[in-house]
């Protein structure tokens, strides 16, 4: 069987390829204290993409204010007050770009935070270059991508409803043993009462 060659014009489109599908994907789990706040960077380059999702897991109302800027220090995306959510850039210059996620305004509970960061780095299509076929595999890995986030999602999702679960078990099994203990108080102090209503005293 006859081997195809390697052209430069091959070559240079399959490294193409390479660089396009070339992903960061970064998956944590961080505590943030009450009154504080947790940052991350990213470096990115112009035209670089970028997805952060998180996902509070536990602590107080399962609230968080999240916020994410520029290297100009230019608020490109923020939540106050949400236990969910994500945010998707297209860098538009070079520098770092930072993202925070503040507890800042509760002075009790800490918060679990999950969250995900998923970055593609931008290569730029030569028609010449890139065969039909590359495009596809392209299309492909960005639909993989894609269905990897929401999977990641729907864990955090079921982490959470199972906590939030367990707590309202846990709370009615107490509530229920709360119950119990004062209906046997109500019943043994009746039975007091009613004992000592019949009681015959004698007075001497």
């Amino acid at each position: 069987m006859p081997m195809l060659p390697y052209t430069p014009r091959l070559i240079l489109g399959w490294l193409a390829l390479l660089c396009f599908l070339q992903s960061i994907v970064h998956a944590h789990m961080i505590d943030v204290s009450a009154g504080k706040k947790e940052c991350f960077f990213e470096d990115l380059h112009k035209q670089d993409k970028m997805t952060v999702t998180y996902q509070v897991g536990g602590g107080g109302h399962l609230d968080i204010d999240f916020w994410l800027t520029d290297p100009d220090g230019k608020v490109l995306g923020k939540h106050v007050k949400q236990s969910t959510g994500s945010v998707s850039i297209t860098a538009e210059k070079n520098g770092r770009y930072e993202y925070c996620f503040s507890n800042q305004m509760s002075a009790i509970a800490d918060k679990i935070v999950s969250f995900n960061v998923h970055g593609v780095i931008y290569v730029p299509e030569d028609a010449d270059v890139v065969a039909p076929i590359e495009r596809e595999i392209r299309k492909l890995a960005a639909g993989l991508t894609a269905v990897k986030d929401e999977q990641e999602y729907i864990v955090i999702r079921e982490r959470t409803h199972r906590n939030t679960a367990e707590s309202t078990n846990s709370r009615v099994k107490w509530w229920s043993v709360l119950q119990a203990v004062v209906l046997f108080a109500v019943v043994a102090w009746q039975i007091y009462y009613l004992k000592s209503f019949f009681e015959v005293k004698r007075v001497i």
